[in-house]
């Protein structure tokens, strides 16, 4: 098993023990993380689903990322990968949100360097961040976000 199944499998195995559910709020991941979840067995009973934010509008539209936020900071700030997850909660009743929003490359864009992530969760405790520097070609980013945002959500269950 690989070191992300590991994970995802712990994941899965902490939500169910504590009767909880999780979605999450995709944008440079485009659904890898609800892909990766969805792989392990039993995790139907925790995984409520998510929204792929791509686009920037979606984040606003479909999420609720405020579009002030949006215009000031660009897609790619820490405090939009937070309403994300905040949104992916919300819109998908879930006891926990993932948010993910990042540049996996290979340009910049907006200035943000190829590499940078930002992840969050956002649970009945409230919020928790964090930002990745990541190296690598897209799969390597995206498949770091994946396994970052995992091991955040991880650390909150205990």
């Amino acid at each position: 098993m690989t070191e992300q199944g590991g994970l995802s499998r712990r994941v899965v195995e902490l939500l169910t023990d504590a009767g909880q559910t999780v979605a999450a709020a995709e944008s440079l991941t485009a659904g890898l993380v609800c892909a990766t979840l969805a792989e392990v067995p039993g995790s139907s009973a925790v995984l409520r689903g998510g929204l792929v934010v791509y686009a920037t509008e979606l984040k606003h539209e479909l999420a609720g990322v405020s579009a002030s936020l949006l215009e000031a900071e660009g897609a790619v700030h820490p405090e939009v990968a937070a309403q994300l997850a905040a949104g992916a909660r919300r819109r998908c009743g879930a006891d926990w949100g993932l948010g993910l929003t990042g540049v996996a490359g290979p340009a910049a864009q907006d200035g943000v360097a190829p590499g940078t992530v930002h992840v969050s969760v956002c649970g009945p405790d409230g919020r928790h961040a964090r930002t990745l520097q990541l190296a690598g070609d897209r799969d390597a980013v995206r498949t770091g976000a994946v396994g970052g945002v995992l091991l955040l959500l991880a650390e909150q269950l205990g």
